[in-house]
């Protein structure tokens, strides 16, 4: 399969009902699980990199394995720059070939979010890939750093969408990155009140731990990608400390089943694909 834009995945998840998994990988074992759950389903996904996490993963040695795996999966994938922070980062993934960035201007005012996601809307569509904007802002940062919790306000998304040309947006309605304190309080009103407003495919950041039901209730609210990071990061960490040992290749191997695993027990709560 050919590598898949952002756009054509999430539109087809709406006229299914269901919502593409978005899964952050950082090593080799994250990428192949990923695409083995993928193939083992039927179902396409998105293999994403933080750009707060390119310090330990850097693009220019991650990047071309991502694209690699991808157009090599019997299923489409796209591959995105998550969490875009600066003109370089995603310009390098969109000269790469990556499919779609995302830049974050949550933190932002209003109209300085809207201008530089315009900017950076506008580059990735001159390059045939696509873009996801955010706004409100989530309880911590893609790198665990800590935030104030705002939810996004459904009248101020709708002019952003409008205003920034972006293929997808990322809402606040109570999510956060990171390990959930407790149990995660979910503005399912918010989210309907944003569906309605928005023509936009919907993202849900901060998915880890958020629990079956609430998932089906965002994908019925109009999400239709998920994005899950720190599900497959203490995935990968727990099936190499159960390996122990010196054994680089059984550890190897135990972290990617393990992911797959994970990305599986994702895939099929977001839904499989109806049609092959």
């Amino acid at each position: 399969m050919a590598l898949s834009g952002l756009k054509t995945l999430l539109e087809e998840a709406g006229r299914e009902g269901r919502a593409v998994g978005a899964f952050n990988v950082a090593s080799i074992e994250m990428i192949l699980g990923c695409i083995q759950a993928a193939e083992e389903t039927a179902t396409p996904i998105i293999l994403q990199a933080a750009e707060v996490r390119l310090a330990a993963t850097p693009l220019d040695i991650l990047g071309p394995a991502m694209l690699g795996a991808a157009r090599a999966a019997r299923v489409p994938v796209a591959v995105q720059l998550d969490h875009g922070k600066t003109e370089k980062t995603i310009l390098k993934a969109l000269d790469m070939g990556f499919t779609s960035i995302m830049f974050d201007g949550s933190s932002l005012p209003m109209e300085e979010n809207i201008a530089m996601t315009r900017y950076f809307a506008d580059m990735a569509h001159a390059r045939g890939a696509c873009a996801e904007g955010e706004i409100g802002s989530l309880g911590a940062g893609e790198g665990g750093e800590g935030g104030r919790a705002a939810c996004t306000d459904p009248r101020e998304a709708a002019l952003f969408a409008a205003r920034t040309g972006v293929d997808a947006l990322a809402v606040a309605i109570g999510n956060a990155h990171g390990v959930y304190a407790g149990t995660p309080d979910f503005r399912f009103d918010i989210l309907s009140d944003v569906s309605a407003r928005c023509s936009v495919p919907l993202v849900l950041h901060g998915g880890t731990g958020a629990g079956e039901e609430r998932f089906r209730r965002c994908i019925r609210g109009g999400i239709r990608k998920i994005n899950i990071a720190t599900a497959f990061f203490m995935a990968d960490a727990r099936a190499r400390a159960e390996v122990g040992g010196e054994d680089y290749f059984a550890m190897s191997r135990a972290a990617r089943e393990a992911v797959r695993r994970t990305a599986e027990e994702h895939i099929r709560i977001f839904g499989t694909r109806k049609e092959l």
